[in-house]
């Protein structure tokens, strides 16, 4: 079947077809760096990382970008509250630059963990404001903006298509939900495009502007690099479902104020909340759990990820510590089944690319094809999970049955085959540590394979190879003799 996505703009599934052949230009919003990426967070970046595979998978390039924002920021999508970067800082005693660098080079460590590829361009604020000034000025230029207490301001009222995206109700609308009213601000629903009337004393990341000396509001920077990176119109944007009310809608008035009334982006995609208590988990709220807290409960990040491919993404998912044991247990079964077809497989082989025993696999077999209707059915990931357990309980030879999984796993991104690796590295270290201590055994046994084989008794001389093989210990026969070592 044709891939189709659930477009949160028009809420309702729709084929995909991208605005350039053969190639997927999206943008992600990525991590403000002020404390660690909670799990919540996480799934979201877990959602897009399996849209992502998904893509590559049904034959697309893709053109991935995500922002970082490094700029101090609000701790209220209204431009209210406390500066979030700031607060960190002084809690932590370090400068908000050092704050925001830790903050960065953690989430990245954390995505590795759990097998999240990098985006192709990962952008930060800091080094677009040049970027975000020239739209603010675009936007002036058109009329949308305005001036007040200091600080630019962008009137959503001139923007006809402002509710499009939220579908926010009247009241909503006049109130301005849970935006505090400011008193510069003509509509509650009004958002700041460039602060140059900090309420920071302190505050250190400050730009020289055609407004004056400040920084941007939180909303432009994804406009500015977005349009910077993908053009004016591209095809997919994603992000929490939280960002539907206010950080996209606005993002929507921002670039489609700027540069006129085509569409901006054709596909709006939204991952749901991950619950903890039944509750959202957020940093606000002290309610959250890291990749870090996983370990100390005693669990992989790759756990976590095999989680979250349990639920659809457009589904609230509640976290709790025997959903995860649930997880981990049937990770665990699925890569010992794994590793039992495996090892048979490499005992034919002297190494571990695994190369030979693997058939070459396309879309056109029939259980991919189950798994490709399914990652085509909005990323059905229950179900394409569930191919994969029928596939390694099907009739299938070993190798088209590992392969055909491995395949599989592109999408799903557990990591299998360095799981499978990894468990044999380990088997073979412990094999050698125990050799050690063993040497004079080993040289009996290759002595006595030379005999076998002067004797042509060449069913001994193979006995002694492979028992020896399975140690980690490789032979190998040459005009001069026979050599061991151990295996890499």
């Amino acid at each position: 079947m044709a891939l189709q996505l659930y477009n949160s703009r028009t809420r309702q599934l729709e084929p995909f077809v991208s605005i350039e052949e053969g190639l997927v230009k999206f943008y992600c919003c990525g991590p403000t760096v002020y404390n660690f990426a909670h799990l919540g967070n996480l799934r979201t970046y877990i959602f897009e990382d399996l849209l992502r595979r998904t893509f590559l998978a049904l034959g697309w390039k893709v053109k991935h970008v995500m922002n970082v924002t490094d700029v101090g920021h609000l701790s209220d999508d209204g431009d209210d509250g406390e500066d979030k970067i700031i607060k960190a800082a002084r809690q932590k005693k370090m400068s908000v630059w050092d704050i925001a660098q830790y903050y960065t080079d953690t989430f990245f460590e954390d995505c590795k963990k759990l097998n999240i590829l990098r985006p192709e361009v990962v952008c930060k604020a800091t080094d677009h404001i040049q970027e975000m000034i020239d739209l603010i000025k675009k936007l002036e230029q058109n009329g949308l903006t305005y001036q007040a207490g200091g600080n630019v301001y962008y009137e959503v009222s001139k923007f006809e298509r402002y509710n499009e995206l939220a579908r926010l109700d009247k009241q909503e609308l006049r109130d301005g939900a849970r935006i505090e009213v400011d008193e510069h601000k003509k509509n509650p629903r009004d958002f700041a495009l460039w602060f140059t009337n900090s309420k920071f004393s302190d505050q250190a990341m400050l730009w020289d502007s055609p407004w004056g000396r400040g920084y941007p509001g939180w909303h432009i920077e994804c406009s500015a690099m977005s349009t910077q990176y993908l053009g004016e119109h591209f095809d997919v944007h994603c992000g929490g479902v939280d960002h539907i009310n206010v950080h996209h809608t606005n993002e929507i008035a921002q670039t489609e104020g700027a540069y006129g009334n085509h569409p901006w982006v054709n596909y709006w995609m939204h991952a749901e909340f991950l619950l903890l208590d039944s509750s959202k988990m957020s940093k606000s709220s002290g309610q959250f759990l890291t990749v870090d807290r996983l370990a100390e409960a005693g669990f992989e990040p790759l756990d976590f990820r095999y989680f979250c491919l349990g639920a659809s993404y457009r589904t609230q998912l509640n976290y709790s510590d025997e959903a995860m044991q649930a997880a981990k247990n049937a990770r665990k079964r699925l890569i010992d089944r794994l590793y039992t077809i495996y090892a048979s497989l490499m005992s034919n082989y002297s190494d571990n690319n695994l190369i030979d025993p693997l058939l070459s696999i396309t879309l056109d077999n029939p259980r991919l094809l189950r798994f490709v209707d399914a990652i085509s059915d909005d990323l059905n990931m229950p179900q394409a999970i569930a191919c994969v357990w029928e596939t390694l309980k099907s009739d299938l030879d070993a190798s088209e049955k590992l392969s055909v999984i491995l395949e599989m796993d592109k999408v799903l991104g557990l990591s299998l085959l360095t799981c499978l690796r990894e468990r044999k590295n380990n088997q073979v270290n412990k094999a050698i540590a125990n050799n050690d201590n063993d040497k004079d055994r080993i040289l009996a046994l290759i002595e006595e394979r030379i005999q076998a084989r002067a004797n042509k008794n060449f069913l001994r001389s193979d006995e002694i190879r492979d028992l020896l093989k399975a140690e980690g210990i490789i032979l190998v026969d040459t005009a001069g003799g026979t050599t061991w070592s151990k295996a890499n």
